[in-house]
């Protein structure tokens, strides 16, 4: 589902992936570029969230792993 919620806000589901600093970063670079540049931008945040979403599930299964 977060991956769903990675496409149409970003910066909210990169908040759910424990990154709450960056979230609030991305929020405020986000906004501007969706409106400056007519969205074209938009699919750099969709790929950051993914990337991020991707990297906390392989820390927790390397954790789950390590236990």
């Amino acid at each position: 589902m977060n991956y769903i919620l990675a496409i149409l806000l970003p910066p909210l589901s990169i908040l759910l992936t424990g990154r709450p600093i960056l979230a609030v970063l991305v929020f405020l670079i986000w906004i501007p570029a969706l409106f400056l540049s007519g969205g074209l931008t938009h699919p750099m945040f969709i790929l950051l969230a993914w990337f991020l979403i991707f990297h906390a599930r392989e820390d927790r299964r390397q954790r789950r792993d390590l236990s």
